[in-house]
């Protein structure tokens, strides 16, 4: 009775580590890159993935508009043979620097709050690898919805609980059962 019941709970960490093993093999690379951007992103200003935010040069003045600021942006876009579209103005009161980025690219701008000078032009390499890192970059380079992102992270996510769960049932049963089925366990009649 007792070996039919230890053979019957055998299957299930047999069943589980199949699965644990087939679904981590191709989970394995996403892993892998979700980690290794994880970390670039981590490391994004000391790693000088981010163009450096710079100072205006004006020791004071007035604030020149954002849509003045976004214009110089779009111009020198155009300058330099690039869409022009702009994706968002960030500005950084503390430098009186705004940061202008763009829709179709990983060019920023940065301009002078009180004079509108272009204090730098850079590629935000931050912005490509969240890209990678958060499965977002396929919709960047087909549809620019968020459908693959969205499916890439819930897939990505539910293979990681499962291989989570599954790992610490694999590693914690047969502590179970060896516990269980210790002859210090059975009463003598």
């Amino acid at each position: 009775m007792i070996e039919t019941k230890n053979l019957s709970k055998a299957k299930i960490p047999r069943i589980l580590r199949k699965i644990h093993r087939w679904l981590g093999i191709p989970l394995f690379l996403f892993f892998l890159l979700i980690g290794i951007t994880s970390i670039l992103l981590a490391w994004k200003k000391k790693a000088e993935l981010l163009p450096p935010t710079l100072a205006s040069k004006v020791e004071q003045g007035t604030w020149i508009l954002p849509s003045e600021m976004v214009r110089i942006g779009e111009e020198e876009m155009k300058k330099m043979g690039r869409d022009s579209e702009v994706d968002r103005i960030d500005i950084r009161p503390d430098k009186v620097t705004a940061k202008i980025t763009f829709k179709t690219h990983f060019t920023e701008v940065q301009v002078d709050g009180y004079s509108g000078e272009i204090l730098s032009v850079g590629t935000r390499h931050s912005d490509w690898i969240e890209k990678v890192h958060d499965g977002s970059i396929v919709d960047y380079y087909t549809t620019g919805e968020e459908g693959a992102k969205l499916t890439y992270s819930t897939l990505v996510s539910l293979g990681l609980i499962f291989l989570a769960l599954s790992g610490f049932y694999l590693w914690y049963y047969p502590k179970l059962m060896r516990k269980n089925n210790k002859p210090s366990n059975f009463k003598q009649v």
